[in-house]
């Protein structure tokens, strides 16, 4: 058997399915439960290090020295090798499992991991089960990678690793699968169901087996303690009040920590440096059992502290936790909060003891644990969950749910919505709380957007038959069929290869005697009717490849192209109902400039290409000269959404080499100019905040003269200026001529249509200004008629003639130049390749700018019908 029918049948097998899904829940379960023991081992080894230092050197010196030492290691590695190992990590998931466009691979769980182990390890009051939850769902993307699977399979396979590393962290697999259910995919369905038990369950036995305990405590002596009675009702009702308020004003300390750490404009490296300093010296002044989390934890839910030292432990960890968590160290909430509500919760159950001389502190410090843990990351029944499955009593399952639902309700109305999506929100992603993905992707199939009449060959053909069935199409492949069934398929690719091989082996044979059955790809990578197309386009990815097969068991009914998926989707942008949003952050300056503001107006001019950059200036020089205005010329710097504007290291060099040049032109005119680079997500998001920063009145922006994007007119960044921006809009499509310094031999001739529209105006108002930029320049202004229509009415024409004389005296000849064509467009186009004008203006409005393409753009037309340079003038919008 040929080595690619061999390829073929392996993808074939390895097709979605569930049994697939089961051996990779179970190989990910195993694989997050050595991670987590790995990273439970490692940062407790580092931790006792960093203990016992303290016994050598001291306390005031090796604590602050080991946490800064140690902390820059662990930003280094992350900024360096996979920047999207931030923080818990939880976030990262959350976004991914929602198809936010976010890095997940073993990569970022590699780093995750080691980065993890030494910020732990350093003494951040941090948490091993978040980076737990990130390291599993890494791992599990990184190994859909090897499975042709689609992407609803990856997003419960990721799912099923996170889950799998929460269970192995806390020893807790029925807690795993709730986490998933609750906060991360919220799918029921089976196939998510059943992976994300089995991973759990895996991680779960296998972290106990290798000693991957999460509390570490003496379940006997806890088991014995614990107690509840109906006359405590009131008193775990107020625990769980208290736990929700101070629950809420964590979460709102934790999103104060990341911003004031961003105003201080420093890497992560030096942030992370400094969170492990600053715990450092915070440690150092606190009593020597605050050094060991773990044992002041099991000190504090037995029963063995006094309500002071459960206060002081409170505080301290609420703001050792702050510190740490706000540089974006790689670490979790969990344990923080674990220790925080075992703190609470001993107060109060020391109160109630002192008040009623009956109950259990340990009984409220385990109920607390839950509370607190529900409040901040608001799923009440994985927190209930959590600590039954740690502490296996069944005494605390009351406490805990009153605790728990409390401390939620009280929390989530304080301060509404989840802390992960908060953070989210910080890195400019927005989740809503439908479903994760809705448009034309997932609400469409294979069988609704496949073309049903599909040219196919027979297997009994001969080559040379083929090879002319290739010869009369445009097609590159061709399905195979036999008794109308899908055999194969045939490319252009196996033609060339069976003609090169016909000139050694087959050189005796004629082409009439070699039939397609014999050079075919047989079982062929197929779809069935009810793929989506998210699937599908998964595939087509897959495999680089540009078009399926689609079949109802083995009859082919239609085939699928990416061409057939592009234009559904874009038939579906108008409707697009997608719950997630990408809000970018606000744009950064990292360079600006400032002269005198000495004009009764500002012009933005946007620079990006050095060779289109000089004309630009000119054509904003002569108009800001014409209108006494000022010039800001701003370049916008591009960076990947995971990174922040404010914190991501950008070279400027080449830039300010551009507004260099804009400086010396302004300083030779004698006009104000003031530069500035901007770091932003979006192109447009950060021209929209210049113009209302600045108080623009004009922006002149240069196009290339086409796009590609489905469903946008001018582009992206164009459209949504267009739409939203306040001030006058200039557009220019600098024409296919010669690239000069001084362009005024190439603006001599200026044609202007005029229709009578809101902005013909305004056209004509900047005629005076550019036409400076030309030698003897000369004007004509066109009206298009129909050729039903007698007599043309050249009055609009006329009036702005009269317009022109009375503004200036010009020296250039204006002509009214009536034209007869079907359309606008047509008349304008014909006269600009029959005359050879330079320049074309035009006035359009918001709407006809963006007018949609199947009714006509006519300024979009022109613009992309003339090799002439066309200036687009929209006026400024009242708002």
């Amino acid at each position: 058997m040929s080595l690619p029918v061999l390829n073929q049948r392996f993808r074939t097998w390895w097709q979605p399915r569930r049994g697939l899904a089961i051996a990779e829940a179970c190989v990910i379960g195993l694989v997050a439960a050595l991670s987590a023991v790995f990273l439970k081992v490692g940062s407790g080894w580092l931790g006792t290090w960093r203990v016992h230092s303290t016994q050598i050197f001291p306390v005031w010196l090796a604590l602050p020295i080991i946490g800064l030492i140690l902390g820059f290691v662990a930003g280094w590695l992350v900024d360096r090798l996979a920047p999207e190992a931030y923080g818990s990590g939880i976030p990262q998931v959350k976004a991914t499992l929602a198809n936010v466009p976010m890095k997940l691979s073993w990569r970022v769980a590699g780093v995750k991991l080691l980065s993890a182990i030494i910020a732990i390890g350093s003494g951040m009051t941090l948490g091993r089960q978040g980076p737990t939850v990130h390291v599993g769902a890494g791992l599990a993307a990184g190994m859909s990678r090897w499975v042709p699977t689609s992407p609803d399979h990856r997003r419960q396979m990721i799912a099923a690793g996170a889950g799998a590393g929460l269970a192995a962290a806390f020893n807790a697999p029925i807690a795993g699968v709730l986490f998933i259910v609750e906060e991360l995919l919220q799918d029921l369905s089976g196939l998510t169901l059943g992976t994300a038990i089995i991973a759990s369950f895996i991680g779960g036995v296998i972290s106990r087996l290798l000693g991957g305990g999460s509390l570490d405590l003496n379940l006997q002596l806890v088991q014995s303690s614990s107690q509840f009675s109906i006359p405590e009702i009131p008193f775990f009702v107020l625990l769980g009040i208290l736990a929700g308020l101070l629950g809420a004003l964590f979460n709102r300390g934790l999103i104060f920590s990341i911003k004031f750490y961003r105003k201080l404009h420093i890497s992560l490296p030096l942030r992370v440096a400094l969170a492990g300093f600053l715990s450092g010296v915070v440690v150092s002044m606190l009593p020597a059992p605050f050094r060991d989390n773990t044992g002041l934890r099991e000190s504090l839910i037995t029963g063995g502290s006094q309500p002071t030292v459960a206060a002081i432990a409170f505080a301290a960890q609420f703001i050792l936790t702050l510190i740490a968590f706000g540089s974006g160290a790689p670490g979790g909430l969990f344990a923080p909060s674990l220790i925080l509500g075992s703190c609470l919760g001993h107060i109060i159950g020391v109160s109630e003891l002192y008040i009623t001389g009956a109950g259990s502190p340990t009984t409220y410090a385990l109920a607390g644990m839950g509370g607190f843990f529900s409040a901040v990351s608001k799923v009440p029944i994985t927190a209930i969950v959590i600590v039954f499955e740690m502490t296996t009593d069944f005494n605390l399952v009351l406490p805990l749910m009153i605790v728990s639902v409390a401390a939620y309700l009280v929390a989530d109305k304080v301060v509404p919505g989840s802390l992960y999506e908060k953070l989210l929100e910080l890195k400019g992603i927005t989740l809503t709380k439908e479903a994760p993905m809705e448009g034309a992707l997932t609400k469409l199939t294979a069988k609704d957007v496949m073309q049903e009449r599909v040219e196919t060959l027979d297997a009994q053909m001969s080559l040379e038959e083929a090879m002319q069935s290739f010869a009369r199409s445009h097609h590159r492949g061709f399905p195979v069929v036999q008794d109308n069934k899908l055999v194969g398929i045939v490319t252009q690719s196996d033609l060339l290869k069976i003609r090169e091989s016909a000139k050694h082996t087959l050189r005796e044979r004629n082409l009439a005697d070699i039939f397609l059955k014999e050079i075919m790809t047989p079982v062929p990578m197929t779809v069935s009717p009810i793929h989506t197309l998210s699937n599908v386009l998964y595939l087509l990815d897959r495999y680089q490849i540009s078009r399926l097969p689609v079949v109802d068991g083995r009859r082919l009914i239609g085939i699928i192209t990416r061409a057939d998926i592009i234009r559904a989707e874009a038939d579906h942008l108008n409707a697009d109902n997608r719950t997630l949003k990408l809000r970018p952050e606000p744009s950064y300056i990292v360079y600006q400039t400032r002269s005198p503001s000495t004009g009764n107006g500002r012009l933005l001019v946007p620079v990006a290409n050095p060779e289109t950059a000089g004309i630009l200036l000119q054509m904003a020089a002569a108009i800001a000269r014409d209108r006494h205005y000022e010039i800001d010329c701003v370049q916008v710097m591009l960076i990947p959404r995971h990174s922040s504007p404010s914190e991501t290291q950008v070279r400027t060099a080449k830039s300010r080499r551009l507004l260099r040049q804009a400086e010396v032109l302004a300083k030779k005119w004698k006009i104000p100019l003031h530069t500035q680079i901007r770091v932003t997500h979006d192109v447009a998001h950060a021209l929209l905040e210049t113009i209302k920063e600045q108080h623009i009145d004009l922006i002149l922006m240069g196009w290339k003269g086409n796009t590609s994007t489905p469903g946008r007119i001018f582009g992206n960044v164009v459209d949504t200026v267009i739409r939203q921006a306040t001030c006058e809009v200039v557009l220019v499509k600098l024409g296919k001529t010669p690239q000069s310094p001084v362009p005024s031999p190439l603006f001599n001739r200026w044609l202007v249509p005029m229709a009578g529209g809101p902005n013909s105006p305004l056209a004509i108002k900047l005629l005076p200004a550019l036409i400076t930029l030309g030698n003897d320049p000369q004007i004509h202004l066109t009206q298009v008629f129909k050729s039903s229509e007698l007599k043309p009415d050249m009055s609009v024409s006329e009036q702005a003639i009269r317009h022109l004389m009375r503004r200036r005296k010009l020296s250039s000849s204006v002509v009214a130049l009536p034209v007869q064509a079907n359309s606008v467009a047509e008349g304008v186009i014909n006269l600009v390749k029959t005359e050879g004008y330079d320049v074309v203006v035009l006035g359009a409005s918001q709407e006809g700018l963006l007018q949609q393409a199947i009714q006509g753009n006519i300024p979009e037309a022109i613009a992309s019908g003339v090799e002439s340079t066309v200036i687009l003038v929209r006026g400024a919008i009242n708002k």
